[in-house]
């Protein structure tokens, strides 16, 4: 779909600069600084619980460390399933909230938890279709270019309450995997599997091959999603905020659609014209209880 404006690229999860708030000693009546990274520890943090505890029940989620405040300590791994892990998981370190916070981003809000993680292992498109039943019905999402990683964060969240099997996003010119986040993603990041594709034109013709209709959602299209009846497996196509999709991506869906709106704002956010579509597919689909 066509999103009109620049698209906001959130602050990256980084480190605070040598000599800044995080890195002076505490004043008198304030909690002491968090103990310093360990050495060879690499990945970055979660934080937050839901998005915390998905990493914790996801095997395929490496840990380093887990901080958590006395208050949380004892729902911490609430509903989480350790079983299938494929190592055991490391003793929470009790840290206080202001301590927590001086190892994250400045404003994150972190709820008294935080995880120090490996990014997810790498997997193909190839390996995302064939853990799916050619002949099931099944939806993904596929996202040209879409750099804020909030979007990002928020469509993972309604794939995951949708059903959706996958998401799959451009490798350059894309959200990394942050905190930020996965925190927006409030859990879904560790649950919804997401695909990195150098070529996106290569990957809709992937997905074709796989069974799937590729319906690309554009404001100047001349069908839209309300009058269409979509296919059992289908792969959603939302470019992003400002230039929408790009040439080869528009070329490579089998259909174009559009999200008619009738208020004074005439173009939705990414995030919500994808929820949009793909609550559409599972209304459809029987799929929502």
């Amino acid at each position: 779909m066509v999103h009109r404006g620049p698209e906001p690229i959130a602050e990256e999860d980084r480190p605070a600069r040598p000599g800044g708030p995080r890195d002076r000693e505490a004043e008198p009546g304030q909690s002491r600084r968090p103990p310093p990274e360990r050495s060879g520890t690499s990945g970055f943090w979660l934080y937050g619980l839901h998005a915390v505890r998905a990493a914790l029940g996801n095997p395929r989620r490496h840990i380093h460390r887990i901080l958590v405040t006395s208050e949380l300590a004892g729902e911490l791994f609430d509903g989480v399933d350790r079983s299938a892990r494929p190592r055991p998981l490391p003793t929470p370190e009790s840290m206080d909230k202001d301590g927590i916070a001086r190892l994250l981003p400045a404003g994150s809000v972190h709820q008294g938890v935080a995880a120090r993680v490996e990014p997810l292992p790498y997997i193909t498109i190839e390996d995302l279709t064939a853990d799916l039943d050619p002949d099931a019905p099944a939806l993904v999402v596929v996202l040209d270019q879409v750099s804020d990683p909030h979007n990002v964060g928020a469509i993972l969240r309604s794939a995951a309450a949708f059903g959706a099997r996958g998401l799959i996003v451009t490798e350059r010119h894309a959200a990394p995997e942050t905190g930020t986040l996965a925190k927006s993603a409030s859990g879904a990041l560790d649950v919804v599997p997401l695909v990195r594709v150098s070529n996106l034109a290569r990957a809709l013709e992937l997905l074709k091959k796989a069974n799937f209709w590729c319906l690309g959602f554009d404001a100047d299209a001349p069908d839209s999603l309300p009058k269409t009846k979509l296919a059992e497996r289908v792969a959603l196509v939302l470019g992003s905020e400002g230039r929408g999709m790009r040439r080869l991506t528009r070329e490579g869906c089998d259909l174009l659609l559009s999200l008619p709106t009738g208020g004074p704002i005439d173009q939705l956010n990414v995030s919500n014209a994808a929820a949009i579509a793909l609550y559409e597919w599972a209304r459809q689909h029987g799929r929502p209880r």
